[in-house]
This record gives C-alpha cells, sequence and structure tokens, in this order.
C-alpha cells in the first residue's frame, strides 16, 4: 500500500471527536439475575452516581432501580465490590473497562422474573376469529384466493422464485432440459450427500437418454427405469408446458 492511500485510509478510519470516547468513559459488561442472555458491552461514565447508572439500566433490562443491587465483578469473574451507596459514583468502586456489572433484581414481582422477558411463550398473543378476520380487507388469505383462481398451481414457493426471476421447479412438473432440449418429468428436488453441494434435480425422461435409473452413487433417489434417470443442475432445467417428443438430443453435460 501506498503512503498515500495509507493517509487516506487513516483519515477514514479514525474516530471523529464526536466517536472518541471520553476519557471518564468506562465499558461494562452487563448481566442480569432473572435473565439468561447478557448485554454487549454498555458505555458508563466513571462520573455517574449508582442511582443513576441504575436508571440507565432501567431501559436494559426491565428492572425498577429500587429493586437493584449492583455488583461489580473482575474480568475473572470475581466480586470486586457491592454497590450499596446510590449517592457514590461509579469510578469510586473502582470500576474499569471490561469488568462486569451484575445486576441483582430483588424484586419477586418484577417483568424479568420467571422469563417474562425472554420467554415469548409466556405472552399472551392477539387472537382473531376466522369471521373478524374474513371482514378485513387486503389480508394474505384474500391475496391467495386470488391468486389460485388465476393460477390453480400456484404457491407461496412458485411466487417467490417468480420474484426472484428464477423458475419454480417442483417434483410431477413437465420440463425440458438443456442443453439438448430433453423432456420428462421432475422427479427430485433437494441436495445429496452423494454429490457436489448444491440443489439437484432429478429428471425422468420421456426417451432412454438417461445416465441412470434415478440411483446415483449408491443413493436411491428417485425411481424410473434405466437409462431414463438424469441428476441436472437447476439452470439446466425449465418447467412449463412441455409435451413429449419423438426425437430428442443426447447430450453429455448430466451425472
Amino acid at each position: 500500500m501506498s503512503a498515500d492511500l495509507a493517509a487516506l485510509r487513516a483519515y477514514v478510519t479514525a474516530e471523529t471527536h464526536a466517536q472518541r470516547p471520553a476519557a471518564t468513559t468506562i465499558r461494562l459488561r452487563v448481566s442480569h439475575s432473572n435473565l439468561k442472555t447478557s448485554f454487549l458491552e454498555i458505555r458508563f461514565d466513571a462520573h455517574q452516581t449508582i442511582d443513576e447508572v441504575k436508571r440507565k439500566l432501567m431501559t436494559h433490562c426491565g428492572s425498577n432501580a429500587s429493586a437493584m443491587t449492583l455488583v461489580l465483578r473482575d474480568v475473572d469473574g470475581s466480586v470486586v465490590a457491592v454497590m450499596g451507596d446510590e449517592t457514590r459514583k461509579l469510578g469510586y468502586y473502582g470500576a474499569s473497562d471490561g469488568m462486569e456489572l451484575h445486576v441483582v433484581d430483588n424484586d419477586p414481582q418484577s417483568l424479568s422474573a420467571n422469563g417474562w422477558l425472554e420467554d415469548v411463550s409466556k405472552v399472551k398473543k392477539y387472537e382473531m376469529s376466522d369471521e373478524d378476520y374474513e371482514k378485513r380487507e387486503s389480508t394474505y388469505r384474500k391475496w391467495k384466493r386470488e391468486q389460485v383462481a388465476r393460477d390453480p398451481s400456484w404457491t407461496i414457493e412458485k411466487h417467490m422464485a417468480e420474484q426472484r426471476g428464477q423458475t419454480y421447479i417442483e417434483v410431477g412438473s413437465r420440463c425440458e432440459v438443456n442443453p439438448g432440449a430433453k423432456r420428462g418429468v421432475v422427479k427430485f428436488v433437494g441436495r445429496c450427500e452423494a454429490l457436489p453441494p448444491g440443489f439437484w434435480i432429478g429428471v425422468q425422461f420421456d426417451e432412454p437418454v438417461g445416465m441412470n435409473n434415478g440411483t446415483v452413487k449408491g443413493v436411491k433417489l428417485f425411481e424410473c427405469n434405466d437409462g431414463y434417470g438424469s441428476l441436472q443442475r437447476p439452470k439446466n432445467v425449465s418447467c412449463g408446458d412441455f409435451p413429449p417428443l419423438d426425437d430428442v438430443d443426447f447430450s453429455e453435460d448430466e451425472i
């Protein structure tokens, strides 16, 4: 890297004055007696009182400041101090970057108790009757009905593939394989540990122009007669209205 590029990189990646932490800023990891999750590092100021620290923590853990006991732990987990005097400042207790601030919630009725802030199964879900749902406009159910009315073969997977500009391939679809314009039926869609990574399409050709009987490297993926089966990459397969042809070309671009 040239000196000019190095200087430019240093300028772009340097902390701005607004980003640069103050000399009294302390980064502490925060944990909680009622929560399994450990918070990311939170910035505090050494001049904040313990009362101010508790009020800041309220927005992160849901515990009431009046019910908190703060325990300062060293990087190895040993207790440095129990910060009981709310008028003292954080720096008084020797807090420094990398230490852990453990919040003990002493309120048995706290919102954080018994997993209420982490276990979504405990939260009452909003429920709506089918009758009320049918009265609503622009619902997914009504939109789905409209799609199926236009195309009985419609599925959300097919719709998403079309949105991505891809051909949706499903088992049972008529297809054409190129190069060679060989036609047949899709019999398998998926991955196979015996094959290179990625998705493979198993095709049963209309004519005996395949390479197998649906078994590849000892793995049975689908059923067909010998010489009618083939495993293709999705890019080679197009699904649609492809009736059987009498004459097809042979290609070695397959497995």
